[in-house]
C-alpha cells in the first residue's frame, strides 16, 4: 500500500537553529579577549548581536537551499505522491528566503556599526560602508539574490513545479558565493585560492545540511518518497563531506601557517583560532561517523520501507551541524591569536 502521509518534523529544524546559536555563544566564550586600552569597542548589542544575526542568516540560507534541492532529490516520476510535500516545501522556502534577505540587511547595519563604534548608524553611513568595504557590497548582493530566491519561491507557490527546480536551486546556491567576503579573514598572499576554497566550503556545507534537513523533516514519515530520495541525498552528502573536509583543512592550515609568530602545531593548540579549528574538526569527525551510520546501517532498511530510527540519528547530526555553523561564524571573525 502506497504511503500518503504528509507528517513533518519541524522540531528538527529547531534543533539545527538552536544548536547553531549555542555554537556562536560557545565560540564567543572561547575567543573572548580583554579590550585594548584606548581603543573604542562596539556596543555589546553589536559584538554579540552581529554573530547571532550572521548565524541566523546562514540558517535561513541553509533551509532555502535544502528546500530548493528537495524536488531534485525526490524526482518527478511520482507527482501525485510528491506534490503535497513539495507544496509545503515551496511555501517554507518562500519564508526562509525572505528571512535570509532581512538577516543580510540587518547584518549590513550591524557591520557598519562595528566599524564605527560610539557613533550613530545612519542610512548614509550604511551606504558609505557599502561603497568602501567589500563586505558591504557582498551583503547587499546576498540580500538581492535572497529576494530573487523569494520571488521564485512565491512564483512556484502559485504555479507549482512549472518553475524549474534547477533554477531555484541554482539561484539559492549562487547567493552563497559572496558570503566568504562578509566574514572570513584571509591572508592576501593566498587570497584567490582561499576565496575559491571558502566558496566551495560554504556551498557544500549548505547543500549537505539543508538537504539532510529537508529530506528528514519532510519525508521521514513517507517511506516511499524517503526510500527514493535518501539514496540520492547520500551521494550528494558524500561529495559535500569530501569537499567540506578538504576545503576546511586547507583554509584552516593557510590561516595558521601564515601566522609569523607561531609554528603550525603551536598555533593550532595554543591560540583561540586553533581552538575553534579543533572544535570544527571534532564536529566533522562526528558528522562523518553519523553519516556512515545512516548510509550503511539505516538506508538498507529505509530502501525496504521498514521503520528505522532515522529521525533520532538525523536530529543528532543536525545538532552537530548547527554547532559547526556557529563555530564557523566566530572562526570567520577571529584573528589567529
Amino acid at each position: 500500500m502506497t504511503a500518503t502521509r504528509t507528517t513533518t518534523y519541524p522540531g528538527l529544524a529547531a534543533v539545527l537553529v538552536v544548536s547553531s546559536i549555542v555554537g556562536v555563544l560557545v565560540g564567543l566564550a572561547v575567543t573572548a579577549a580583554d579590550p585594548v586600552p584606548g581603543l573604542p569597542e562596539p556596543a555589546v548589542v553589536v559584538r554579540v548581536g552581529l554573530p547571532l544575526v550572521r548565524v541566523l542568516l546562514d540558517m535561513a540560507a541553509v533551509v532555502t537551499v535544502g528546500l530548493c534541492l528537495l524536488p531534485l532529490l525526490i524526482g518527478f516520476d511520482r507527482p501525485k505522491l510528491a506534490e503535497p510535500v513539495l507544496a509545503g516545501a515551496r511555501r517554507v522556502a518562500m519564508l526562509s528566503a525572505l528571512v535570509w534577505a532581512v538577516a543580510a540587511l540587518v547584518a549590513l547595519v550591524l557591520q557598519t556599526a562595528e566599524l564605527r563604534p560610539g557613533t550613530n548608524v545612519s542610512a548614509a553611513a550604511v551606504w558609505d560602508y557599502v561603497g568602501t568595504v567589500g563586505a558591504g557590497k557582498a551583503l547587499l548582493f546576498v540580500a538581492a539574490f535572497a529576494l530573487l530566491s523569494f520571488g521564485l519561491s512565491l512564483w512556484s507557490v502559485r504555479v507549482g513545479e512549472s518553475v524549474p527546480a534547477e533554477l531555484r536551486a541554482a539561484v539559492s546556491l549562487f547567493a552563497l558565493l559572496p558570503l566568504p567576503v562578509t566574514g572570513h579573514a584571509t591572508n592576501w598572499r593566498w587570497h584567490d585560492l582561499t576565496m575559491i576554497s571558502m566558496e566551495l566550503h560554504v556551498m557544500s556545507a549548505a547543500a549537505w545540511t539543508g538537504g539532510l534537513g529537508a529530506v528528514v523533516v519532510l519525508l521521514a514519515a513517507n517511506r516511499t518518497l524517503l526510500a527514493h530520495a535518501l539514496p540520492r541525498f547520500s551521494k550528494l552528502a558524500t561529495i559535500c563531506l569530501i569537499t567540506v573536509t578538504a576545503t576546511g583543512l586547507f583554509n584552516g592550515a593557510v590561516e595558521l601557517v601564515v601566522n609569523p609568530n607561531l609554528p603550525l602545531f603551536e598555533a593550532l593548540t595554543t591560540t583561540r583560532y586553533g581552538a575553534l579549528v579543533l572544535l570544527k574538526t571534532a564536529c566533522l569527525i562526528a558528522l562523518a561517523t553519523l553519516g556512515a551510520k545512516i548510509r550503511w546501517r539505516l538506508m538498507p532498511a529505509i530502501a525496504a520501507h521498514r521503520p528505522t530510527a532515522l529521525v533520532t540519528w538525523a536530529a543528532l547530526e543536525l545538532a552537530i551541524m548547527g554547532l559547526a555553523f556557529g563555530f564557523a561564524v566566530i572562526l570567520t571573525r577571529a584573528p589567529v591569536s
